[in-house]
């Protein structure tokens, strides 16, 4: 008769649980479904110790055989797994599992996961009953859950402390989202930023609260992102509030500057009647997404022409801001649909609302900062990266030289005019 590997009888009793063929709870489920996933590690750490060979395989040059299982055990938050450990005799060298030891180090490894389920929504009493046995004792070390969470403070204030001069960022995005900082006061504003580098990849850059979405608040946030090492980037994208735009402009001067078309599209829905909008936003969109700058002109001409009589708020509207509607035009093509919108932040502050909205009570600047930097930091590792080529990197280059001998024009007169402020007070002393 065959022998049957403990992970496949383990295997075979978790079907059983989950046709109803045997009687098991929650709890039943997740040990068993724990046994499988340990018990399958160990079969494969034992195989590739045997050079992969199966149960009845000999190796003619390399030592070693299966000698059957014993019992091991490991206390976990649903209570003591049992799981079978494979034995092997005639090695070389003692042989010694490495997964093991790591599931010795299990309340290290809990301390993790009780972090990790805060960061995705749990509140600190939540995760100490989580942790709790049926005895009611709390598998968690003496480090309190309480104290375990406030390891995402640290990990946030790294964040908000840490040098970016290394990331050469192309595209900055910019964007807010209001949150209960205090208890009994309205809403605030925490302000966010996220970046794509010269080798495609995405980052969350800053996080940090900014009152409401001023200039004051904007230009503090943006200021503390510059004196951290963030050069000027390429464009920057943020949503329609003035308070933003102004600073920005301010703090990157040098930079191209994008209204998020996704915002711009919905102020201009609710101008229309519903039963002309997919016209005229079809029509806004040509403008907006056109072949290069100098089209998109001609075609807002001809949208003015088309609705302005008709629908004056709407083509007021379209109109503000125009400019900073169509910047992304100037960048390569490829890279034009990544940059026209604060999109990835909307996303982000949906998973963040999603997770905060189960602790309805996570009141407090502290409370509310660490966990949206653990929901959105995790977010973030799941961005995928943009290609960016040898090619578009030197037009990029020219086009960033170009903005700097822009922005030198622009700042010549205001400089000869003070030179001339000064000479003239000179002479008249």
């Amino acid at each position: 008769m065959a022998r049957v590997p403990a992970s496949e009888r383990t295997r075979n009793a978790l079907k059983d649980m989950l046709a109803g063929r045997t009687v098991a709870d929650k709890s039943s489920l997740v040990r068993q479904a724990a046994r499988l996933i340990v018990e399958e590690a160990l079969e494969g750490e034992a195989a590739d110790a045997l050079g992969g060979r199966g149960y009845y395989a000999h190796g003619a040059e390399r030592r070693g055989y299966r000698n059957g299982n014993r019992l091991g055990r490991v206390k976990t938050a649903e209570g003591e797994i049992e799981f079978a450990v494979p034995q092997l005799a005639d090695m070389a060298e003692p042989f010694r599992s490495k997964i093991r030891e790591v599931i010795r180090g299990r309340t290290q490894e809990l301390e993790r996961l009780a972090v990790e389920m805060y960061a995705r929504g749990l509140s600190v009493r939540d995760i100490e009953a989580a942790f709790t046995d049926e005895t009611g004792r709390c598998v968690l070390s003496r480090t309190a859950a309480s104290e375990l969470t406030e390891r995402l403070w640290a990990d946030y204030q790294a964040f908000a402390s840490r040098d970016l001069t290394d990331f050469k960022v192309l595209y900055l995005f910019v964007d807010g989202i209001a949150e209960k900082l205090h208890l009994g006061q309205p809403r605030e504003a925490v302000l966010a930023a996220w970046g794509i580098t010269e080798t495609g990849h995405k980052l969350l850059l800053g996080l940090a609260p900014g009152a409401k979405e001023d200039t004051a608040s904007c230009r503090d946030f943006l200021r503390d992102l510059k004196s951290r090492g963030l050069l000027d980037p390429v464009l920057g994208a943020t949503d329609g509030a003035p308070g933003l735009i102004r600073a920005f402009e301010e703090v990157f001067p040098r930079a191209l500057r994008q209204r998020c078309l996704a915002h711009k599209i919905r102020n201009l829905q609710s101008k229309v009647p519903e039963e002309v909008w997919r016209e005229l936003k079809g029509a806004a969109l040509a403008a907006y997404q056109a072949g290069g700058p100098q089209v998109a002109q001609l075609l807002k001409d001809d949208f003015v022409a088309r609705y302005e009589r008709e629908y004056p708020s709407a083509t007021a509207c379209f109109l503000d801001d125009f400019e900073g509607c169509i910047a992304h035009l100037q960048l390569p093509i490829a890279h034009r649909r990544a940059t026209r919108t604060t999109n990835m932040l909307e996303r982000l502050f949906g998973e963040e609302r999603r997770r905060t909205k189960v602790i309805p009570h996570a009141f407090g600047e502290r409370a509310v900062l660490k966990l949206m930097y653990a929901a959105l930091i995790r977010a973030s590792e799941t961005w995928k990266n943009i290609v960016i080529t040898q090619f578009e990197l030197r037009q990029l280059e020219q086009l960033r030289e170009h903005l700097n001998e822009r922005h030198v024009e622009r700042t010549a007169p205001a400089v000869k005019s003070a030179s001339r402020s000064r000479i003239s007070s000179k002479d008249r002393t």
